[in-house]
């Protein structure tokens, strides 16, 4: 039985998603369906969760909006979500940064190296173009 669950679940399980782990900072693109239409929402947080395998990996991406803290959970694998980019790696020494939402301010911020890639759709500049 657990076999075919498994075979079953390989053919749902997205490929390509970047590498990320616990600390990073995450851009979440979603797909937001309204008065059917379907529009793209970026979530951009850091990562302070990553619960389950397989199928059932989920993430918890936390950011500060207007001085309130939010969160967001997501699925992995989920349909609803359109791209997943690590904007900046961080350096943690915890699985679960929940300490984080007790803190205010410059504390929230997690120690790590920005991540220089160029946008596909971003046009870039040639030497002497104006």
């Amino acid at each position: 039985m657990d076999e075919r669950i498994r075979h079953i679940e390989s053919s749902q399980i997205k490929k390509g998603l970047p590498e990320f782990k616990v600390g990073d900072t995450l851009k979440v693109i979603s797909k937001i369906k309204e008065e059917g239409k379907i529009r793209l929402q970026a979530f951009e947080g850091t990562l302070i969760r990553i619960k389950g395998s397989g199928l059932r990996r989920s993430f918890i991406v936390r950011r500060i909006s207007y001085g309130e803290g939010v969160e967001k959970t997501f699925q992995l694998h989920s349909p609803s979500i359109d791209s997943i980019s690590v904007v900046r790696k961080g350096k943690v020494r915890r699985a679960k940064l929940y300490y984080l939402r007790k803190k205010i301010g410059k504390k929230t911020k997690v120690e790590g190296e920005d991540i220089f890639t160029t946008e596909p759709d971003t046009p870039v500049r040639e030497e002497g173009a104006q």
